[in-house]
């Protein structure tokens, strides 16, 4: 497919965003969520690299033109982009009746991130990209996280913002209902007198993680089945959210690790 000449690039609808890179914007075509308005690619790119992308866009239908370079670096963050990018609708939220659909649609023992207190685009989009990477069915996130920058996401979690089920909470009363479906809520903080390598994660479980400055609030807090913490030595006591959460994931996936999978 060869992108069409334009001489503008679109305005933004207020409902509408944009994601930047080769990588957000396949990665988000293939998961098939968003409503994609068009895509700018830019005179200078090399469009082989993007060939992939320009395919996968006309086979559904989402028209491509061509922009100034530009224009493309005044739309964008920077100018790191690649010389692509799509203005599209944000990327749904599923609610707590989808998660607990998604939950009885499993055929293994789930496995759920919850994540409390996240203030940085960036590290969100680190730590969604682990919990995709260590087998994470879906990551639980509070309403007033989504005021974050959808780009800062988007870029350093490799396409996991696209692909990895996001459900919007707004109180626990969905964490009480995935408890009564048997799952196990686990809150990770420092200095819980039980390990992490001493809880047994194989079966269904949330685990809870809260950020360096509030960490998890009391209404979670009151409602955990059982506190962990991670072991660390040295003068090391604290990880940031986004380690901690790949720390709690990878031992997560240890314990669960099937080759034959």
């Amino acid at each position: 497919m060869v992108a069409r000449k334009g001489t503008r690039s679109p305005r933004m609808h207020p409902n509408m965003e944009h994601l930047e890179g080769r990588q957000s914007v396949l990665a988000a075509l293939k998961a098939r969520q968003r409503r994609f308005e068009v895509i700018l690619v830019s005179h200078g790119a090399h469009v082989e690299k993007l060939q992939e992308v320009l395919d996968l866009a006309g086979q559904l239908g989402v028209p491509v033109r061509q922009a100034d370079a530009r224009e493309l670096d005044a739309m964008a963050h920077g100018v790191t982009h690649g010389g692509i990018l799509a203005v599209c609708s944000a990327k749904p939220r599923a609610t707590g009746e989808q998660l607990l659909e998604l939950v009885d649609a499993l055929r293994e023992p789930p496995l759920l991130l919850l994540l409390e207190g996240i203030e940085d685009a960036r590290n969100l989009g680190f730590t969604l990209r682990s919990a995709e990477a260590m087998g994470a069915h879906a990551v639980l996130i509070k309403k007033h996280l989504w005021d974050l920058d959808s780009v800062e996401i988007a870029r350093p979690a490799g396409g996991a913002y696209e692909r990895l089920p996001l459900a919007q909470i707004e109180s626990v009363e969905p964490l009480i209902q995935l408890q009564q479906r048997g799952l196990r809520l686990y809150g990770c903080i420092a200095g819980a007198k039980r390990t992490l390598y001493e809880a047994d994660l194989k079966i269904g479980s949330i685990l809870a993680i809260g950020g360096e400055k509030r960490g998890l609030s009391g209404a979670v807090r009151s409602i955990c089945d059982a506190f962990l913490s991670i072991p660390t030595r040295g003068q090391g006591t604290s990880l940031s959210l986004s380690h901690a959460a790949s720390v709690v994931m990878a031992e997560a996936m240890r314990q669960r690790w099937n080759p034959s999978v």
